[in-house]
């Protein structure tokens, strides 16, 4: 028992010294007693988590002011700390923001606008702050310069944990090199124990942000990696409003609060992205359906001695004269023979008409009390007989193997099910119980089955014929009020086909950007890449692009690299509790030619594997952002990019296994047909003949050879594949060629590189001359053809 138990019940109630005792918790004093939640659980990945932190937002504010990043990172030890520090050459921040920036948690700009970002909870670098102060006792110190202003401020601060607010120690002007941008120093308690992720984290990051330039420097290593040539920024992003698809009803009755709206089509098209007038009004037909239903429609019976519709209608009618009456019922005869199956509030239009045209004509009303009169009557005249009708629909959609019995056994229970239901109207769903009550009934009564397919069957016809009701749509405030409503209209928006949302939001990649990331960072042989088309999940769309690098310097031994991305973010921790990892581990890699033992898992080789999801609203397991949750929609999209790109692979495998066994054949013959050539010029006493010729007749290679007479150099091309030839031929020459036949001579260092690009049909030969005055040396090199299918003589 605590000390506070031991004294409850002592003087007033329980329940009141119970109340004295609750107060609220800052989110700071909360996550300063939880600051494993934000990754900062050791002191080896705090390092880490820090670096990442502040490296994120530097990035992103460099990009959304229109500047190609330039990041600097210094750890160094401190006495008994590490001291971390960051500095961009982004737009910085004014003086006001800079105290809330970081030393405020949950504040930022992201967190409610529908647009790719790093960051949006406005956690992450004043966690750092956080952490920071916990373990070191000391402020940070931050310096911003904003574009113009000229001097930088100086702060240096922590965080006042019981109130989640900044406390400042210094503030001032102060002089700085840069022209803007931002500079944030920390010392914390820490280790390099995660050298390796956090040298991870700065190479995976220059892969997915080629535009970038980031220099890292610690105490055993220094790293620089350089943007990319020509890099550009990636695409500005566009905030959106949610789209229809996965919105949860939750968030709908907190957007139909909330709107301005009046009208549920205005509120769909000015609160969701993609939903037009026409896309409105087919959400709106699909709720009418699930808030109202559809009504039964049926044939006017034949006239017989029981029931007789125009009889009906005049009994129905009293003191309007008798000519009067049977014009009524003559008329409303005719209409509902003309018009065919009609619904109870198809016959409430008609008999309307009928009464309006009358009063009109005779000067005689037919008051309401009337109109109802005739509506029932008439409508007990038509329902009289509805097994008719409803025995043509099961016929139909029923196979031939049900009997007449069973078939008129589950009409008229389903028609004694319609029979209880005012105005025979019902919803899809109450549609269905009723087919499926009477299809059990007939089935236990009758001893037959009737199956899913023939329920189904059953639903979908009889639906297809039955009237939907005008009702009018509820105004918004009756639909936020009314929880079944609300969800009546969430699963109208998701039944209803809609656009998928648009990408601006976003701000993928691309598979270009991808492979050029990936040929920066990794010396392979072989690279690919793919981008997806948009998704939505839960109102947010998503896209996923995944790259592949094979082969160079790539270690052979062991598992691939598996490199996982959110919003051009490296995940670095949590590896096995991703998303991303399952669905690499599910996916058959021995298809597409890599090894992997047990078939499940990752593949082993000298892969790198790179998956990137950029979404408004990235899925993460913790405030850590280390995984991806296990989202079905967006693991079917990471299948596809990666079986994308992993094609490809597949591909080059294969065509380099190919090669290689042409190789080995080429190999062979090279090494007997000289032998052989040697024999036949013995015993014939003829010339020996060119080897070369004949071999790359025999491989269906495509052959280069080189003449020089006189002066004049040939270089002769013979096309013996399948497929034409697109080259690429240099010859490097130590003497100053002229004469060039279709070529460029470019002078390098002494030497002379004469080049063409000639293409050559199958079967087709060209001729490459130039001339050279005195003795030279050549070196003859061949691009745009596999080297297995090339054969060179010179």
């Amino acid at each position: 028992m605590t000390a506070f138990q031991s004294t409850l019940g002592e003087g007033e109630g329980i329940a009141e010294e119970l109340a004295q005792s609750q107060r609220e918790i800052s989110i700071a004093e909360f996550f300063e007693k939880n600051k494993h939640m934000l990754g900062f659980d050791s002191e080896a990945r705090a390092l880490v988590t820090a670096v990442k932190e502040a490296v994120d937002n530097a990035l992103d504010a460099a990009e959304e002011a229109g500047i190609l990043p330039d990041i600097y990172v210094e750890i160094s030890e401190v006495g008994d700390y590490y001291q971390v520090v960051v500095e961009d050459n982004g737009p910085g921040i004014t003086k006001a923001e800079v105290p809330k920036v970081f030393g405020k948690l949950l504040y930022g700009s992201r967190f409610h606008k529908r647009e790719q970002a790093r960051g949006q909870q406005g956690i992450g670098i004043s966690a750092a702050v956080l952490y920071s102060q916990l373990t070191s006792g000391k402020p940070v110190r931050i310096t911003s310069r904003t574009q113009g202003d000229p001097e930088a401020q100086y702060f240096e601060l922590i965080i006042d944990t019981d109130s989640n607010e900044p406390e400042i120690r210094d503030e001032r002007g102060t002089s700085w090199d840069r022209a803007h941008g931002t500079r944030i120093e920390m010392e914390m308690e820490a280790n390099m124990r995660a050298r390796s992720q956090l040298h991870d984290y700065i190479k995976h990051t220059a892969v997915v942000n080629p535009h970038a330039r980031i220099e890292l420097r610690e105490p055993d290593a220094h790293i620089k990696s350089e943007r990319v040539e020509d890099a550009e920024l990636p695409a500005e992003t566009e905030e959106i409003r949610p789209h229809p698809h996965g919105v949860e009803l939750g968030t709908l009755l907190k957007m139909l609060t909330a709107t301005d709206s009046h009208s549920a089509r205005g509120f769909l098209q000015e609160e969701f992205t993609r939903v037009g007038r026409k896309t409105a009004d087919q959400i709106l037909d699909e709720f009418r359906d699930r808030q109202y239903g559809r009504e039964f429609r049926w044939n006017a019976p034949a006239a017989h001695e029981d029931v007789d519709l125009r009889r009906s209608v005049v009994d129905a009618i009293s003191n309007k004269g008798a000519d009067l009456e049977r014009s009524f019922a003559d008329r409303l005869g005719k209409r509902v023979d003309d018009e065919g199956p009609v619904s109870y509030a198809e016959l409430e239009s008609i008999v309307d008409r009928i009464a309006d045209d009358l009063a009109q004509e005779s000067g005689t009303t037919f008051g309401s009390t009337v109109r109802e009169n005739v509506v029932e009557a008439a409508w007990a005249a038509i329902t009289n007989d509805r097994s008719g009708s409803l025995y043509a629909v099961i016929d139909d959609a029923t196979t031939a193997r049900k009997d007449d019995a069973t078939k008129n056994g589950l009409t008229e229970r389903l028609v004694n099910r319609i029979a209880d239901v005012p105005r025979d109207r019902f919803t899809r769903d109450a549609l269905r119980d009723a087919v499926d009550h009477a299809s059990d009934l007939t089935e236990e009564m009758d001893d037959v089955s009737i199956g899913e397919t023939a329920r189904e069957n059953i639903v979908s016809q009889l639906w297809g014929t039955m009237d939907r009701v005008e009702e009018p749509i509820p105004k918004i405030r009756e639909l936020a009020e009314d929880r079944d409503s609300a969800s009546n209209l969430l699963d109208s928006m998701n039944a209803v086909s809609v656009m998928a949302p648009p990408t601006s939001c976003l701000s993928p990649i691309t598979a270009e950007q991808i492979e050029a990331g990936l040929r920066k960072e990794f010396d392979a042989e072989f690279y690919a890449a793919a981008s997806r088309d948009a998704e939505v999940h839960s109102g947010d769309p998503f896209i996923v692009e995944a790259g592949i690098a094979y082969g160079g310097s790539l270690e052979e031994e062991g598992q691939a690299q598996l490199m996982r991305f959110a919003n051009r973010v490296p995940l670095v921790y949590q590896r096995g509790a991703c998303a991303t990892t399952d669905v690499v581990k599910s996916i058959g890699w021995r298809n597409y030619g890599l090894e992997q033992p047990g078939g499940s898992g990752i593949p082993n080789g000298p892969v790198v594997v790179m998956i990137h999801v950029a979404s408004t609203n990235v899925p993460f397991t913790s405030e850590s952002k280390d995984a991806l949750a296990n989202i079905p929609a967006i693991e079917d999209e990471i299948e596809l990019a990666v079986r994308e790109a992993a094609r490809d692979l597949k591909s080059y495998l294969n065509k380099r296994r190919s090669l290689q066994k042409r190789k080995q054949k080429q190999n062979v013959i090279a090494d007997i047909l000289p032998k052989m050539a040697a024999k036949v010029s013995e015993m014939t006493g003829q010339a020996s003949v060119n080897v070369e010729d004949s071999l790359a007749k025999i491989m269906n290679n495509v052959l280069v050879e080189r003449e020089l007479e006189d002066g004049t150099v040939k270089l002769f091309v013979e096309n013996h594949d399948s497929s034409a030839a697109s080259l690429e031929i240099t010859d490097i020459v130590t003497a100053e060629p002229a004469d060039l036949s279709d070529g460029e001579a470019i002078e390098m260092d002494g030497e002379w590189f004469v080049k063409w690009h000639p293409t050559v049909k199958s079967g087709d030969e060209a001729t490459l001359e130039y001339r050279v005055d005195g003795e030279a040396e050549f070196d003859l090199d061949v691009k745009g053809v596999d080297e297995a299918k090339l054969t060179v003589d010179q």
